[in-house]
């Protein structure tokens, strides 16, 4: 193999890889090679952060021919820093690992190489996370690089790591890619691993942090970006903290507190209500003219003289909906390993709280159960109040559930755990009663961004038999189910 202006030929190249010369041989297309110089060295810089220079110097070869910027090839420069300097690129970071054939059906080489050196710098900024200590920039700069690899996955930023979860209506991502290989990195298929790796690492970065000491300082504090990772050890180290660092750590929760509810709430919003009751007469306000319909009903009174309408009665639509009261019970298992969903159901039962007409209760348990029913409308206060960590003990919950449970026909159970309990038969059977009294028991076993999570198999067997499959994924799943049956 021999190299030339960073361009790799191989005599044994593949018909892939070029053509078919006159003579029969293989004639090697440059840009393939210039693209797989460019994996090769991300594969190399991810797997070790020391440099090899024969990789380092062809990819600054073919990144300054193809007319980028050898910032590209920078660890130490963030997307954003790029993208300041070189305005025109935002575009193509944008739905970066989104590309498709061109409209003819054929390969642009040229374009391909363009985006792996692209998608190599967003790459490496996000899955090179280092070693040591990390400063609340370095942190707030790993948000960012990681918010361009959501958005590169169409996505919005923060939404594969809890802020929402799925992807966005945008360009999405094409799965026609092929790794190393093929025209473009293809991560689609891999969306719902990338989430929680996403969040594994910025959960490892956060504890890598001085926190209580960035906390302490305002302008330190201010440059931090609110997370799941950062809100779960925000909440784990709150009776440890006091003074300006309480006030920071409180200001950091509730931003992201009122971030997750405005998402959650349009969701809740967009679902399916209860249908028109038609035997309510309609609200004669002017927000419910039937505009139409009154046009349509008075046509018999135009005077063609005077071009005028004449309208002797006004129609109005039916906005009533057939809705009956029901009492809401959420159960949350706010041990360790449940922290995602913790936050997520207790702003959830905040947003449905404040529904007409449904009656919110919620309860958090590890070996002890806490009734939050008075804090249920302000999940900010409601969090404040929760203790993670520690073992499960789900019939200590059962028993603050059960008395709520009046009017069972009337009553939904959620119950959010990975059901890993010590007294499994004993909880088992005390779920399959409120089952069995009529009221409606939805076990969940996940109610996060990224929708992922391990579930007790015994219980996951149980509730099957039982008829109650165990939800567990995106919160829309939940958001869905309980808007179905309250309305």
């Amino acid at each position: 193999m021999s190299e030339r202006n960073g361009e790799h030929y191989s005599e044994h190249d593949s018909g892939r890889s070029g053509g078919q010369g006159t003579d029969g041989a293989t004639v090697p297309v440059p840009d393939e090679n210039r693209r797989q110089v460019l994996y090769w060295r991300l594969l190399a810089r991810l797997f070790d952060p020391e440099e090899q220079a024969s990789l380092e110097s062809a990819s600054l070869a073919v990144v300054e021919d193809i007319g980028l910027p050898a910032a590209l090839l920078d660890p130490g420069a963030s997307v954003d820093s790029v993208v300041q300097r070189h305005p025109e690129l935002a575009a193509e970071f944008e739905g970066l690992m989104a590309p498709g054939p061109d409209e003819d059906g054929v390969r642009d080489r040229a374009a391909e190489v363009r985006r792996a050196a692209l998608a190599s710098k967003v790459l490496l900024n996000v899955f090179a996370s280092g070693s040591g200590t990390v400063s609340a920039e370095q942190l707030a700069r790993w948000q960012s690089d990681a918010g361009w690899l959501e958005r590169a996955l169409g996505c919005r930023p923060g939404e594969l790591r809890g802020g929402g979860g799925g992807r966005s209506g945008g360009r999405g991502v094409s799965p026609t890619g092929t790794g190393v290989g093929g025209p473009a990195p293809d991560l689609s298929r891999l969306i719902p691993e990338i989430g929680p790796e996403l969040g594994s690492i910025e959960a490892g970065l956060v504890k890598r942090m001085h926190l209580r000491e960035v906390l302490s300082d305002p302008a330190l504090a201010s440059r931090l970006t609110p997370s799941m990772s950062l809100i779960e050890q925000l909440l784990r180290d709150k009776d440890n903290l006091s003074g300006v660092a309480l006030a920071n750590a409180k200001s950091l929760i509730r931003r992201y507190v009122d971030e997750v509810a405005q998402v959650l709430r349009s969701q809740v919003e967009k679902s399916t209500v209860g249908d028109i009751d038609r035997s309510v007469p309609p609200k004669r306000v002017f927000r419910n003219l039937d505009l139409d319909r009154t046009i349509w009903k008075n046509l018999t009174n135009w005077d063609p003289e005077e071009e005028r309408l004449y309208v002797d009665r006004l129609y109005y639509r039916h906005t009533s909906r057939k809705t009956t009261p029901q009492r809401l019970i959420v159960v949350v298992d706010q041990s360790g390993s449940m922290v995602d969903s913790m936050v997520n159901c207790t702003i959830l039962a905040s947003i449905f709280a404040g529904l007409p007409k449904v009656d919110v209760h919620l309860i958090a348990y590890d070996t002890q159960a806490l009734d939050l029913t008075p804090w249920s409308h302000d999940p900010f206060e409601t969090l404040l109040r929760t203790k993670l960590g520690g073992g499960t003990d789900g019939t200590v919950a059962m028993t603050l559930a059960q008395p709520k449970i009046a009017e069972p026909r009337n009553t939904v159970v959620v119950w959010i755990s990975d059901f890993y309990e010590w007294r499994t038969e004993e909880l088992f059977e005390s779920m399959a009663a409120i089952h069995r009294s009529g009221a409606k028991f939805i076990p969940v076993g996940s109610v996060t961004s990224a929708g992922r999570g391990s579930v007790n198999p015994w219980f996951r067997e149980k509730f099957k038999d039982l008829g109650t499959p165990v939800i567990s994924g995106h919160i829309k799943k939940l958001v869905h189910e309980l808007k179905t049956f309250l309305t």
